[in-house]
């Protein structure tokens, strides 16, 4: 009886042995990449054509901070913005101008960038542009 009760605790400690060891290592947290939204304007604006718009973007990184700021129109390079204080900042806003032109809705692609070439996610929104009534001077 007391052999059996040995060997039937033996094999539970042996059991939870297995379990503790078969732990699964965590990974180490990755930073962050870099994050960027429009302050200005709002997905799905209207804007009269001919309009010289005034884009504000808003940059972020907790890491080692934004170096550069990409704005594409219809997904072609338009302007890119720096940090002026440094090469690279935890938080930057930038303000970029857009002379609206071309009747209809157009996508405009922020994208931000480390000094590293780290970049973030691409944030985009649609603008359309309606065409200026006659009687309104530009």
């Amino acid at each position: 009886m007391c052999r059996t009760l040995i060997i039937l605790v033996a094999l539970f400690l042996a059991g939870c042995n297995i379990r503790t060891n078969n732990a699964t290592n965590t990974p180490f947290p990755t930073p962050d990449i870099p994050r960027v939204q429009f302050l200005f304007p709002t997905n799905n604006a209207t804007v009269l054509e001919g309009t010289d718009l005034t884009l504000e973007l808003l940059a972020e990184d907790g890491g080692i901070g934004v170096a550069r700021v990409d704005l594409l129109i219809d997904d072609l390079p338009h302007q890119s913005g720096i940090p002026e204080v440094s090469l690279a900042v935890p938080t930057f806003t930038v303000r970029m101008n857009w002379l609206a032109e071309g009747v209809g809705f157009h996508s405009l692609t922020a994208v931000a960038y480390r000094a590293d070439g780290t970049s973030s996610t691409a944030t985009i929104i649609n603008v359309e542009v309606i065409p200026r009534p006659a009687s309104t001077p530009e």
